[in-house]
């Protein structure tokens, strides 16, 4: 269960402007909080596609999308950090979501990359991560992404800030379109 405190998938993903019968890709997609909420907004006509490395979690997703007969969530067991790894292809997303992971991602402008490689023209980039290490809940200090310089990776990366907005107790969310 997530402390909606703490940082609520359902209330965030409103901050995306998310539409009914849009194409989503969720990044590292853990246990799928993100994907439910978004495949809730894109409706039956629209996919999710809840992309992670560990097979275990996207069995989580899987069962639970099964359990709550949400079948607009597809799962792929693929690698973010491999151009191709999220086996989409070319611009076939509208929005990627990219939460809570960067912090973990070695390549973190392959990753970018990636993400670039399968959105749309003008498709955007929901990206939300901690702002400071939270006791032993959160990323160490020394992996944690400040906010200037994911600003810095997108804009790098091909990507415009949007906009920010406030993700939860020790988060912080941006939302960037690709230029």
């Amino acid at each position: 269960m997530i402390d909606k405190k703490f940082s609520d998938p359902k209330k965030n993903i409103q901050q995306f402007k998310l539409r009914e019968g849009m194409r989503v890709a969720d990044f590292g997609s853990g246990s799928g909080h993100y994907s439910r909420a978004a495949a809730q907004i894109v409706g039956e006509y629209g996919r999710v596609y809840a992309i992670d490395i560990q097979k275990e979690l996207l069995r989580e997703v899987k069962n639970f999308s099964s359990r709550e007969q949400q079948d607009t969530i597809d799962v792929l067991c693929g690698d973010i950090e491999t151009l191709g790894g999220s086996k989409l292809p070319d611009e076939s997303v509208d929005a990627v979501i990219l939460t809570n992971i960067l912090f973990q991602i070695e390549d973190k402008e392959t990753t970018i990359s990636e993400a670039r490689r399968v959105l749309k023209s003008g498709g955007s980039i929901f990206f939300i991560d901690w702002f400071e290490s939270f006791g032993n809940i959160g990323p160490h200090s020394d992996v944690v992404i400040d906010k200037a310089t994911a600003k810095n990776l997108f804009e790098q990366g091909g990507f415009a800030l949007e906009r920010e907005f406030k993700a939860g107790a020790h988060h912080y969310g941006l939302v960037f379109k690709k230029t």
